[in-house]
């Protein structure tokens, strides 16, 4: 089994980790109550998905 012959430096290892940080969730616009959702899922505040109520959502009291 191959074994490394020398020890990796701190910067070839954070050059390695450069690429591995987290990336923000992508949001729209629903165009049924105007709230902030995941982009291709039905909206959780009204149900409504490509213009039509595809999920029952209770209301809050």
């Amino acid at each position: 089994m191959a074994n490394p012959k020398r020890r990796h430096s701190h910067a070839r290892q954070g050059k390695r980790r450069a690429h591995h940080f987290l990336t923000p969730a992508s949001l729209v616009e629903c165009r049924q109550c105007h709230e902030q959702k995941l982009p291709h899922r039905a909206c959780p505040k009204c149900g409504y998905y490509a213009g039509r109520r595809v999920i029952e959502v209770k209301e809050a009291k």
